[in-house]
């Protein structure tokens, strides 16, 4: 049995009821399988495979609050800090009910690669509860975050891991946590990013992942010879990554014609209207039914539905697995020539490989959504230096980060003979990066 098969099946065996951390370690390893065959025994006597595939900690932990009728509730919490050897962990907290130890898992080791990717120097983590804000009020919130935090605060720092937001935690989430992490250590510190700008947030911040989504897709684009302006985009989501995604694909010239959220999805046959999207999602926080009842050229749709719809780019940004290989197939049929991914791994992979071997352009979502993080590694940087960038200097840098990652998965791609081949570009030039890291640093 190879190297890889026997570490992948040690992962399943020790990682049982954790089909998502399984998933996201067969793609990586799988695509790996050329890297790792022109070193085995190296790779073999060092235990790079099995080191990389397991967390150098994992943090479990109980969230006890207050709810506003004097009930108290107690949530389930988890930190996985899973890879340093190139930098601080780096990865957001997600506060949705579906989070789970095994979700946790695949987003930091997802993490790794996406990290390393930037350029920057940060390592791989993620956290997250159970915990849904959706329908609390404030106060409720804050409880929560402040409990949440009271655990956490013991084991991160700006140079030892650093959260971030992802679904579920926005700034809101983010203001209480910091808040309560100052008050615990007295500390004032880039301990967390996306933080608010009167207390040293980024610029571009919010919209760093869908603009950095759209700056890779456009780059892969122009290297097969087409230009984004003019073509039409199917975009799941309506959060942060789809609204901002959504409005830097109109800006460079493209026609956005769908967003979704938990319950349905919209088509606008004239093409998003990114201010009303903003006014419902991010100020009344509402259902998209009020995006159609305000808008004549909208179609509201009950489920699924968002990639049955003809277009010539598709661009997933809701979350894991919601591009199933049934949209696959209807987006082949309906002539998409490309896939990028907002989320983390919103692709299955049956999905994946249908699109690849008829010919659609595919970036995943470690290279093409590592805009939010970069610009997080960015915050970090103001953050120590005691500076604040414009948001133009910082839209900047993080183009100038997404182009790289393009071209960084491109050559790796190419130099492993497989040209065209992002998804194992992707892996292998930031495995590489991290490889090295860790066998330079020891048996650590």
């Amino acid at each position: 049995m190879s190297y890889v098969d026997e570490v992948y099946e040690r992962v399943v065996r020790e990682n049982p009821s954790q089909p998502e951390f399984h998933q996201a370690v067969r793609e990586v390893l799988g695509s790996l399988r050329p890297v790792i065959e022109r070193n085995e025994a190296k790779y073999r006597r060092d235990a790079i495979l099995e080191r990389i595939t397991m967390p150098e900690r994992q943090l479990l932990f109980r969230v006890p609050w207050v709810d506003d009728q004097g009930q108290v509730q107690v949530n389930n919490a988890f930190r996985v800090q899973f890879n340093s050897a190139i930098g601080p962990y780096k990865g957001g907290i997600r506060l949705h009910p579906s989070v789970n130890l095994g979700i946790i898992k695949f987003l930091g080791f997802e993490q790794i690669f996406k990290n390393s990717l930037t350029g920057l120097p940060i390592g791989g983590g993620k956290g997250g509860s159970d915990f849904d804000p959706k329908g609390k009020s404030d106060r409720e919130v804050m409880a929560f975050c402040q409990s949440f935090m009271t655990e956490l605060f013991k084991y991160i720092g700006a140079d030892t891991d650093v959260p971030a937001g992802d679904i579920g935690t926005g700034a809101r989430e983010i203001g209480y946590m910091y808040g309560q992490y100052k008050r615990l250590t007295g500390l004032y510190e880039g301990v967390l990013t996306g933080k608010g700008l009167t207390y040293g947030g980024s610029l571009a911040r919010k919209e760093a992942t869908g603009y950095g989504l759209l700056y890779l897709t456009q780059e892969m684009l122009k290297c097969n010879g087409i230009e984004l302006a003019g073509k039409t985009v199917a975009v799941s989501g309506a959060g942060n990554v789809a609204i901002y995604a959504a409005q830097k694909a109109q800006q460079l010239g493209a026609k956005v014609v769908t967003v979704s959220d938990s319950t349905g999805w919209v088509y606008d046959s004239e093409g998003i209207d990114i201010d009303l999207l903003r006014e419902v999602k991010e100020v009344r926080r509402a259902r998209l039914t009020e995006y159609a009842a305000a808008r004549p050229s909208a179609q509201y749709h009950e489920g699924r539905g968002v990639f049955t719809v003809k277009c010539d780019v598709a661009l997933p940004c809701a979350t894991q697995n919601e591009l199933l290989l049934e949209d696959a197939k209807a987006l082949v049929a309906n002539g998409c020539i490309a896939v990028a991914e907002g989320a983390n791994m919103p692709t299955t992979q049956e999905a994946t490989e249908y699109l690849m071997a008829n010919g659609v352009l595919f970036a995943p979502g470690k290279a093409a959504n590592a805009g939010g993080v970069a610009t997080s590694a960015l915050e970090m940087s103001q953050n120590s230096m005691r500076l604040h960038w414009s948001f133009d200097e910082v839209d900047a840098k993080l183009k100038d980060i997404m182009v790289g990652i393009f071209h960084n998965v491109d050559d790796a791609a190419k130099e492993y003979d497989m040209p065209g081949n992002y998804v194992a570009g992707a892996n292998i030039a930031g495995f590489l990066k991290v490889a090295t890291a860790m066998e330079a640093q020891g048996v650590v």
